[in-house]
């Protein structure tokens, strides 16, 4: 998509999304605490289903053809080969973390996203057909719960689908609507709401549903309820991800809106930094010090998100996010021009 044909608003969407993912990754280094939960429990209430809305949304062009799966491969399959073990060795064998293989099988912390977007994007022509696969996917996420194997990160392949189902089949005149006063004005009560859901998240659900990749066998929550449990779970998701969104300006915001096309920078690099932490002993500054450790862990990720996504890094990072596309186009401004032919 070019520059012109972008629409900022969405770059601001996706720069505020991969933003809080950062936020959510980095309170792993705040000592358990209040505070740590509340935040870290509201913000992954509905920025995860926002994330796959939005990725949904963006693969409505995807087809079977040469073109979509070479970049497929680029864009999704080979970061993933590279980075999966990347993150895992450097994790044990530099922070000293105990993480354990095996490797591109199950995936390891923030690579799930990478592989499940790849199924996704596989599916997305039959998914897009016919508006009947919203309904049934959401059946087929109430029943991905039953799957409690960690292999290819199915639980959240069939969890979160929904919210990527939705975004296939909603127009640009459907999100407009969030545009509406009556909507911006609703969605302030609407995440204050789920705010304080969010206080007393272990008492009518559980943490692990907001991560969609935990089997019902594993949640302490009775069989006759989980299924209901789980679906209020997406609903309040859903209702987040919307609220959240319609407070998105949608003008250009400059810098901000260009850092939005820079959020695989962000994804892929943003574990290394916050790893690093860890094993420079971050975390018993936050033990000792836990109410300004949260502070300074959320003001610290945004300002990392920011960095990542910032012209002179993204300069230097972005062709390690996809090395064979970065080595064809300079393989092809190498290649000298075709010889005009004489008249």
């Amino acid at each position: 998509m070019s520059p012109a044909s972008r629409d900022p608003w969405l770059d601001n969407v996706k720069m505020v999304l991969v933003t809080l993912v950062v936020i959510g990754h980095a309170i792993g280094l705040v000592e358990a605490t209040a505070g740590s939960h509340w935040v870290y429990d509201f913000i992954y209430l509905w920025h995860i289903p926002a994330f796959v809305f939005v990725s949904g949304y963006l693969s409505k062009s995807f087809e079977w053809d040469r073109r979509r799966m070479k970049s497929l491969l680029y864009t999704l399959a080979i970061p993933y080969l590279i980075f999966e073990p990347a993150l895992f060795y450097f994790r044990r064998d530099i922070v000293g973390e105990g993480v354990e293989y095996p490797l591109w099988i199950e995936p390891h912390w923030t690579m799930w996203y990478l592989i499940v977007l790849l199924m996704w994007r596989l599916i997305t022509p039959i998914l897009k057909r016919h508006w009947l696969f919203l309904p049934l996917s959401v059946i087929i996420s109430l029943a991905g719960g039953l799957w409690d194997t960690e292999a290819l990160m199915i639980p959240r392949f069939l969890g979160l689908l929904p919210f990527f189902v939705l975004g296939l089949h909603l127009k640009p005149r459907h999100l407009a609507r969030l545009d509406d006063v009556w909507v911006r004005v609703a969605a302030v009560p609407t995440l204050i709401g789920i705010g304080v859901m969010a206080a007393y998240t272990d008492t009518w659900a559980d943490a692990a549903l907001l991560w969609y990749d935990t089997g019902y066998s594993e949640i302490p929550i009775p069989d006759q309820v989980v299924f209901q449990t789980r679906l209020t779970v997406m609903m309040v998701g859903l209702l987040g991800a919307f609220a959240a969104m319609s407070l998105v300006p949608r003008r250009s915001l400059g810098w901000f809106t260009t850092m939005g096309t820079a959020t695989m920078v962000v994804y892929l690099f943003h574990g290394f930094v916050i790893k690093s932490f860890k094993g420079l002993g971050y975390m018993d500054f936050t033990a000792a010090h836990p109410v300004l450790g949260l502070v300074l862990t959320i003001v610290g990720a945004v300002a990392l998100a920011l960095l990542l996504a910032s012209p002179p890094v993204r300069k230097v990072l972005e062709p390690l996010t996809n090395p064979l596309g970065t080595i064809e186009r300079r393989w092809a401004a190498r290649r000298p021009e075709a010889a005009p032919t004489s008249g």
